[in-house]
């Protein structure tokens, strides 16, 4: 599981009440089933240990490691697999027809084939398990975890709070910057950062378009160096590929990959149109420590890779990587409040985005 070792791709969750240690108790309570209770009814799913979707034993001593606990949620069914289905499917089918002796069988009578072939196929097929591993940070009220799809997601947050009585919040664009900087979304005026008066009278509000298009503005202004809360300088870049995205007429997404997409016209010609960046990759740096990941716009991190370690010891290794993660998580949260800062602001945002306005006029050759 990739908290634990390689590159890892995650979502951060807020806890308004916060947990304590105290709380491995909760989740040991909402242990997955054995496996052997797997029947052909539905899936079943729980809590199991970081070191394997079958290890059942949650436990302080094996699941938390100093600020951080360190878990997974199974899910265990029984699937057919679609061509097995279908192919059983179009032989029992045609057998059907010949008993009936008929030219084809109606919806109705395919429908009954289907369901004779599932419940004859479904208890002969191993269990599929899959996992979102995710880590509670005690420290900082959050919850990391590998719930990168909407679908994740949907299970994840309602059986967290079936566990612990709360409900993990989503971080994206819009609720960071109320919790950041009490900045509410609805309460700003959309911005274009195009002088093509026709898309002006499209645009729509969206933080983290803006935030990610600011970003690369900001890093082609200043040069990408910056000075932390703490004192530590870092530094950030961007790569391709880009993924641009707009909201009404015309085409949705655009993708440049290969070459040297940053500076071509056609990113600029993308920006002039409307669009507003969605995901880039993102290098940052502090002194020799290098992280890299795929950033998007409503704050997914994807294939995070983190400075190598030197600790000897599983639990040494566990603990070094979460603090490479929450050092980036400073860094790139911090990148954010200082854009809302400036966003939240009228007159110095105005002036802003004169210089985007003007940035992506010469990117695009206008």
């Amino acid at each position: 599981m990739g908290f634990d070792s390689g590159s890892v791709s995650f979502r951060v969750f807020h806890l308004r009440q916060g947990l304590t240690r105290d709380c491995i108790g909760q989740f040991a309570a909402m242990a997955a089933p054995p496996i052997e209770t797997l029947g052909t009814s539905g899936p079943i799913q729980g809590w199991v240990s970081w070191r394997h979707l079958l290890d059942r034993e949650i436990t302080e001593e094996n699941c938390i490691f100093s600020a951080w606990m360190h878990l997974a949620l199974m899910r265990a069914e029984r699937k057919i697999p679609g061509a097995l289905l279908r192919a059983y499917c179009r032989l029992d089918e045609e057998n059907e027809r010949k008993a009936r002796g008929v030219p084809f069988l109606d919806r109705k009578a395919r429908s009954e084939v289907k369901d004779r072939v599932v419940a004859h196929l479904l208890p002969t097929m191993p269990p599929t398990l899959t996992g979102t591993a995710m880590v509670v940070d005690f420290r900082n009220d959050r919850v990391l975890a590998e719930a990168m799809s909407d679908a994740q997601i949907d299970r994840f947050c309602p059986f967290f709070r079936e566990t612990t009585g709360q409900m993990p919040l989503l971080l994206n664009a819009e609720t960071l910057a109320l919790l950041l900087a009490r900045v509410n979304a609805n309460d700003l005026m959309p911005s274009s950062f195009t002088s093509d008066a026709a898309v002006e009278s499209e645009v729509q509000i969206s933080l983290g378009l803006e935030f990610l298009t600011w970003l690369w503005y900001y890093w082609e202004k200043e040069g990408g160096v910056f000075r932390l809360k703490n004192g530590d300088e870092c530094g950030y870049m961007l790569e391709g590929p880009l993924l641009f995205f707009r909201e009404g007429k015309g085409a949705h997404e655009a993708v440049l990959r290969k070459g040297t997409p940053l500076l071509s016209r056609e990113a600029g010609m993308a920006l002039f149109c409307g669009k507003k960046l969605k995901r880039a990759k993102f290098t940052l740096a502090r002194g020799e420590q290098v992280w890299t990941a795929t950033i998007d716009a409503d704050f997914a991190f994807r294939s995070l890779k983190l400075p190598p370690g030197d600790q000897p010891d599983l639990a040494g290794q566990f603990q070094e990587r979460m603090l490479a993660i929450e050092t980036f998580l400073q860094a790139y949260f911090e990148l954010y409040e200082r854009f809302l800062a400036l966003r939240s602001n009228p007159a110095e945002w105005s002036l802003c985005l004169n210089g985007i306005r003007a940035w992506v006029a010469n990117l695009a050759g206008i």
